[in-house]
Parts: C-alpha cells; sequence; structure tokens
C-alpha cells in the first residue's frame, strides 16, 4: 500500500525546492510523476518556482471543485495514450497543499490507498493569524507520514510562523489567503518574534 505524505514547514523553508528534486529522482530512475498545485495559488502562474530559481510547470492546475481521483484518471487515461508517457504514474507531487479542500486530501489518501500511487504534499500549516488551512488540518489528521521541513527566524530560532507584512508593518487582520491585489509579504518568525510583533500591532 503506497502512502499519503504531508511535508510542511514555515514559508521559505526550502518545501517547493524539496518537492522539485523529488521529481528529479522520480524522473532519473526512469519513473512517471504528476506535478499539480492549487489554482487558487496565482505565484508562478502554472508553474512551481523554487527560490533557488529552479522552476517547472505543473501537469494539473486544481480547482476547488475538481476531484484529485477524476483528474489523476483523467491524466492517466491521456498517458496511456500518448507515446511520450506511456508509463504508469509512479508518484503525485502537490505543492501549495494547503489551499487544498478537505474532501480534495480525502481523495489524496484514497489515491494512496485504493489506488497504490504515492502522494506527497508539501504546504504549510497556519496563516498570518496562526489559524491552520482546511486543507493542512485534514492533512495533519490523516497521513501516514509528516514531516516538518525547517527554516529560521531572522532572530535565529526555529521559524514556526508565518508573519503578514504589508509595507513595513505588520498585520494581524485580513483574509486568510491574500489574493486580492494586496501587496502583501511574508516572514517566517519563531514564536518569540511572532509574539513580540502581533503584541506591538495591537498595541499591547
Amino acid at each position: 500500500m503506497a502512502k499519503l505524505y504531508f511535508r510542511y514547514g514555515a514559508m521559505n523553508s526550502g518545501k517547493s525546492t524539496a518537492l522539485l528534486q523529488v521529481a528529479y529522482n522520480y524522473e532519473e530512475r526512469g519513473q512517471r510523476v504528476l506535478l499539480m498545485k492549487p489554482h487558487i495559488d496565482i505565484k508562478g502562474d502554472k508553474n512551481i518556482l523554487s527560490r533557488l530559481g529552479v522552476a517547472r510547470e505543473v501537469d494539473i492546475l486544481i480547482e476547488t471543485e475538481d476531484s484529485l481521483r477524476e483528474r489523476v484518471a483523467c491524466a492517466s487515461a491521456q498517458d496511456a495514450q500518448s507515446p511520450e508517457h506511456p508509463r504508469p504514474v509512479a508518484a503525485i507531487l502537490i505543492d501549495e497543499a494547503q489551499f487544498l479542500t478537505p474532501t480534495q486530501v480525502d481523495d489524496a489518501l484514497r489515491l494512496a490507498v485504493e489506488d497504490n500511487i504515492p502522494v506527497l504534499a508539501y504546504g504549510i500549516r497556519t496563516d498570518f493569524k496562526t489559524v491552520a488551512f482546511p486543507g493542512a488540518r485534514r492533512l495533519l489528521e490523516i497521513s501516514h507520514s509528516l514531516e516538518e521541513l525547517k527554516t529560521i527566524c531572522r532572530c535565529g530560532r526555529k521559524a514556526i510562523f508565518n508573519g503578514r507584512r504589508i509595507g513595513d508593518a505588520f498585520v494581524f487582520d485580513g483574509n486568510q489567503v491574500s489574493i486580492d491585489g494586496i501587496d502583501a509579504e511574508y516572514e517566517s518568525l519563531c514564536g518569540v518574534c511572532y509574539l513580540q510583533e502581533s503584541h506591538g500591532a495591537l498595541g499591547e
């Protein structure tokens, strides 16, 4: 039986780089992989972007209403008729997996358990208010394997939170997903630095 893996970390912890390395490793050994990411992630358009400058176009952009199993079955059927991809899918790699719906995460589990295709999902656990994304919460609940990808805060401690900045100021109110033209940037913070910034923003 294949497994569902959730590899998570604060922003800038190298998740996309790790995903692309795994894809390379499979393909170096002649294996077929499917790369996917939710359509809501407009960064890079149809590409998975690494901070190291590596980019690769995904095979499937996942819409909110999509069934992952149906999308994979459709891709596999097309592969069977194409001389370019005659091999079965050996693994499914999902970037920005926190944007999946809980139902899509359940689909990912069924792809692993019932269809015997390993699914490796990469993403962050919580938003800038330390609230879990619905997709990440479901992945934490049902994944066979959880792995934290680590990065450091500006102070040198391990970063676990994602602070949102607009200009030079951290903000702690707003929509969970910032895709509507707000010029927001993010910084990975340890618990100490996150609380210091949040207290300052709230005037405490």
